[in-house]
């Protein structure tokens, strides 16, 4: 130890004493020491008139006599033993020694971990591995075949969907379950792309082996009963393999998942739940079996109501296993839950369910894993092209319309027709799924797929080259590029009131909310002169459809305006891309109608050919707007806000329609052209005699397989 952090003890100090005394008595100092010395002061009068009568006694300053040199040799040996004293402490204290015990370390066997590269994640895109063997995107290409109508498996529990009407959340908050430990604030992702379900299990697999790292888990599958699932169903099945495989993997190389507190204890067990109109747990317990799980996959029922309850399933579920969180004492919550919902659609409860069931799993730490769609952009509905499962029944697709979107809480698309070409807007991925099952996965920490095995990014979606059971989406967009652009996944009453602060976001969301302006439907654009009047009339019928359309425009117009006052405080880059291409977009669409009109009441008045031999008049778009500098400056704002979203917000829905919208000029003129009155008319085929084989109807009937009518979906 350090003599300067400890003091002298008292035993130290005794020792001292006896030192000093010693010492003392060994000069010869007299009278016991120190003591003795200290009692000697210069206050006796007597002493004093002797010492100076002597001192006068020396002659010639010999002072140095016997008595004085006593004094002086007392003096400084009473100084010296003084100063030895005040040293002993120092002097003991620095004999004493530290003990410095030294050893070699023990001879420890480490424990060796195993680190599995197999199942490492990893959110990079490869070549040819797992689902990106086919793109390069993350998932794999969807491939199916049909699904049995009937089910095998009896249905073991009925639940009743209408109980989320009825749920008491503050007597749930009341009753004691597990910490949710590190899912209670976790946030989940959206919109990750995908080619195929099966994509979509690989990483839903890394999942849960995450998740059997910690303690053991319960997976519950959610499987959409209708009829347009059939496809996903048969993929997801088929994939089961993959996760035990992996399972195995880990249970060969001793890890940590399969060393249990009870070695009787299944690591991974698997619960199935198919829902429609109603929900049905279609595992009386959780299962381990491998080809029980299958079985049961196989033989889910489609359900024809064309009804989706998926958060009334989701809840029920929770509610159902949230005793496997309980916590045990020393041991934590009992198992890990992990859901994985499958569907197609947005979910017919959400209104309803959507706030409980994240109340419930966020509470008992489940996360919501959703292998769904992608939304299409500011749009309730999708066409899902559809093939009659059974290749007894006739292969021509059939449409039918599905509830997919929006992918925001409310609509943020305003209503309008493709007044670039005069056509119908296109179809948009619109990066994310649909907002309630959206935010579900995200507020539970769970991640939400949009599955489509035509995602491509790089080029146009034709309708012919859609694969069955899939959405008509004309084009996707990078899940990178649009991530900037998330929707806001908050409580409606949360969204509602963002809204309200914002005079931007105010007028955009009551602009989309306003009923839809689908434009000039195909716009006449050639007016041949027969005479005067015949002119006169042609153009007045056109104007017509183009004057019922500018009062609604002008409203749509008056509405945005509103918001133009807030655009500089915006920061959110979805509101800005979402306002400027509404504003754009409409601008246009006022400035092509109402220039439209005045070209033909322009013609109305009068106007000549400069070629003699022509006889008719064609409308053509053009940059030049020549009735109006008010249009003309509106044309240009127009194309300002459609040129800075295109410049602003690359690679995003909204930049496309604004590359759309600005491929078509904004003006008109005139060009005048000519058409023949009378032409000849064509040489007709008078006889029957031909070179057409007869049709073999007798044939063409015993092929011709039957046709099924399209199944609510």
């Amino acid at each position: 130890m350090s003599i300067d952090s400890f003091p002298a003890t008292d035993e130290e100090l005794t020792s001292g004493e006896d030192l000093d005394t010693g010492a003392l008595d060994g000069a010869g100092l007299g009278h016991g020491g120190t003591n003795d010395f200290q009692e000697e002061p210069f206050d006796d009068q007597d002493d004093a008139d002797e010492y100076d009568e002597d001192s006068e006694d020396e002659e010639g300053g010999a002072w140095l006599n016997d008595e004085s040199m006593a004094f002086v040799a007392s003096l400084l040996t009473h100084m010296a033993i003084l100063l030895g004293l005040a040293l002993v402490p120092v002097l003991v204290e620095s004999e004493r020694q530290a003990v410095v015990l030294t050893s070699s370390p023990p001879d420890l066997q480490q424990e060796q971990i195993e680190i599995i590269d197999e199942l490492t994640f990893s959110d990079i895109a490869e070549a040819k591995v797992g689902a990106a063997a086919d793109a390069e995107s993350e998932m794999a290409e969807a491939s199916a075949e049909m699904f049995a109508e009937v089910a095998e498996v009896s249905q073991l529990v009925d639940i009743q969907t209408n109980e989320v009407a009825t749920v008491n959340v503050r007597e749930m908050l009341q009753q004691a379950v597990a910490p949710v430990d590190r899912l209670k604030q976790k946030r989940g992702q959206s919109g990750v792309g995908a080619l195929g379900a099966s994509g979509a299990i690989d990483r839903i697999t890394w999942e849960i082996l995450q998740s059997m790292e910690e303690r053991p888990t319960l997976v519950v599958w959610l499987f959409d009963q209708s009829g347009s699932l059939i496809r996903q169903r048969q993929e997801i099945r088929d994939r089961f393999d993959r996760i035990y495989e992996e399972l195995q993997l880990v249970k060969e190389r001793d890890g940590r998942a399969f060393r249990t507190q009870d070695p009787r204890e299944e690591p991974l067990v698997t619960s199935v739940i198919g829902f429609g109109k109603n929900v049905e747990l279609l595992t009386e317990k959780p299962l381990a079996d491998l080809d029980e799980i299958k079985s049961i996959v196989d033989n889910i029922a489609v359900d024809e109501t064309g009804i989706e309850n998926v958060f009334s399933a989701v809840y029920l579920a929770a509610k159902e296993y949230r005793s496997m969180r309980r916590h045990r004492v020393g041991l934590g919550p009992q198992r890990n839950v992990i859901f994985v919902v499958v569907s197609d659609e947005r979910g017919d409860d959400f209104e309803t369910g959507l706030e409980p069931t994240i109340d419930i799993c966020r509470k008992n730490g489940i996360p919501v894993h959703v292998i769904g769609i992608p939304a299409p952009f500011g749009r309730e509905t999708s066409l899902i092209k559809y093939i009659d499962p059974d290749p007894k029944y006739d292969q021509t697709p059939q449409w039918g319309v599905v509830d997919q979107g929006p992918e925001s809480a409310r609509p943020e698309r305003v209503k309008l027709g493709f007044t670039g070409s005069f056509g119908e807007e296109p179809v948009l991925d619109s990066g994310f799924g649909p907002y309630a099952l959206t935010r579900l996965a995200y507020e539970t920490g769970g991640i939400y797929f949009t599955v489509h095995p035509n995602r491509d990014a790089g080029r146009r979606i034709k309708k012919e080259d859609v694969e069955a059971f899939s959405a008509k989406l004309e084009y996707f967009f990078d899940p990178m590029a649009m991530a900037p652009y998330q929707p806001d996944y908050v409580s409606m009453a949360e969204y509602d009131r963002m809204v309200k602060q914002s005079p931007l976001r105010s007028a955009l969301i009551n602009a989309a909310s306003m009923p839809g302006v689908e434009g000039l439907d195909r716009p006449r654009l050639r007016f041949v002169k027969r005479s005067d009047a015949a002119l006169v009339g042609d153009l007045t019928t056109a104007q017509q459809d183009a004057a019922k359309l500018e009062p609604r425009l002008n409203m749509l117009f008056e509405t945005l305006s509103r918001g133009e006052v807030a655009r500089d405080q915006e920061s959110s880059l979805r509101w800005q891309a979402g306002f400027d291409l509404a504003l754009g977009r409409v601008l246009a669409f006022k400035v092509r109608t109402e220039t439209y009109n005045a070209m033909l009441a322009k013609a109305k008045r009068g106007i000549n050919f400069e070629d003699p031999k022509n006889n008719t008049w064609k409308l053509v778009p053009d940059e030049e707007i020549s009735v109006g500098s008010k249009w003309e400056r509106e044309a240009n704002k127009a194309t300002e806000l459609l040129t800075k979203v295109v410049q602003q917000h690359p690679g995003t829905p909204w930049a496309l329609l604004a590359e759309k919208e600005l491929e078509v000029p904004i003006g008109w003129k005139w060009v005048e052209e000519y058409t023949d009155l009378d032409p000849p008319r064509r040489a007709g085929n008078n006889n029957n005699n031909n070179n057409n084989t007869p049709r073999d109807d007798e044939r063409r009937m015993l092929e011709r397989r039957p046709k099924r009518d399209l199944p609510k979906l």
